[in-house]
């Protein structure tokens, strides 16, 4: 049986930051508001004109780096985002080429903030086939980009971030064993950017109205990101004759503290098993988790279990079951 591992990991997150200080400045909330009600105290924010392949090539460079693979001999670059550079063409072509992988296909997946549990289910049935053996996942948003920061209950939460990992073929029983991706079109009104599609395309009325930026109505999106992100996650451990006590580590989506813990709590995961960054680095879409296992490799060894899971607009949701493939 030919198996998919995570054989590397890179990162990256701007320098400059946005402090919960710096919005007091601009819009009517306060830091004891935005900690309160989101656990959010900074967020990252790239800027001098650059975007989202930006960010993904400085992840793959480290990523390269780090595992010493030969950019050349990647057959695959896919890149998880909803922010890219252009309509078109793909991030993902932008960034294999600045960062050497000539000979890699390249595509980008959207699936919001589902994007990496969605991508690693991808990535790893391209290695499952056997006709790949080396495929890197980049999975990262510029979500400052489409921040409106004249809405009080959205601009606390968005921040700009990118992870890489390198996924390669194996015959150990590690890797990314398992998925359960979800689906759900009731969340279109509740959480979507209302212009710049081909069913509202840019204007002067959509600019002047901030409609190409995030729009989400809270409660709705909260309720529903708890109960999938616990229920999926409960679901992919029985599949797998897991039990809570089995699993090393939980990797949520970090969306808001408060989802976290409530999810949690209805999984009646340990607090000590939780990866969590998102006071430093809000949420960057599908960028969160992997930005998570970046900051906690050193703290993983191979054979560990991880559950991952994340819940995002369309809605879109899952999770993911792997078996760590190296010491960190």
């Amino acid at each position: 049986m030919i198996n998919a591992v995570i054989t590397g990991i890179g990162g990256f997150v701007p320098e400059d930051r946005i402090t919960n200080e710096d919005l007091e400045k601009i819009v009517d909330t306060t830091d004891e508001w935005i900690m309160s009600r989101i656990g959010i105290k900074e967020r990252r924010i790239l800027k001098n004109g650059k975007a989202m392949s930006y960010m993904g090539v400085q992840a793959v460079n480290e990523l390269i780096k780090k595992t010493g693979i030969d950019p050349e001999s990647v057959e695959g670059l896919i890149c998880a985002t909803t922010t890219s550079d252009y309509p078109f063409p793909t991030a993902a072509s932008m960034i294999a080429y600045q960062t050497g992988c000539k000979n890699a296909f390249a595509f980008d997946l959207q699936a919001a903030c589902s994007g990496f549990v969605y991508q690693l289910e991808t990535v790893a049935n391209y290695i499952r086939s056997g006709r790949y053996k080396r495929i890197i996942a980049v999975a990262g948003d510029m979500m400052t980009s489409i921040t409106n920061y004249t809405d009080r209950a959205t601009c606390p939460l968005f921040g700009d971030g990118c992870g890489a990992v390198l996924i390669e073929s194996t015959t150990e029983k590690i890797g990314i064993l398992d998925s359960i991706l979800r689906a759900d079109g009731i969340g279109l009104p509740h959480l979507f950017m209302k212009a710049g599609g081909s069913i509202r395309y840019p204007s002067y009325e959509t600019i002047d109205n901030y409609e190409h930026t995030v729009y989400q109505e809270g409660p709705v999106v909260f309720k529903r990101a708890v109960t999938e992100m616990a229920d999926v996650a409960a679901e992919i451990i029985k599949r797998n004759g897991l039990t809570i006590d089995d699993i090393d580590w939980f990797v949520p989506h970090q969306a808001n503290l408060r989802i976290i813990d409530a999810a949690a709590r209805r999984l009646e995961a340990p607090v000590e098993k939780l990866m969590i960054n998102i006071e430093r680095y809000g949420n960057t879409s599908a960028g969160t988790i992997p930005l998570c296992l970046w900051e906690w490799e050193s703290k993983l060894k191979k054979g560990d279990n991880l559950i991952l899971a994340a819940f995002g607009a369309g809605f879109t949701w899952g999770a993911t079951y792997i078996k760590w493939g190296y010491d960190g």
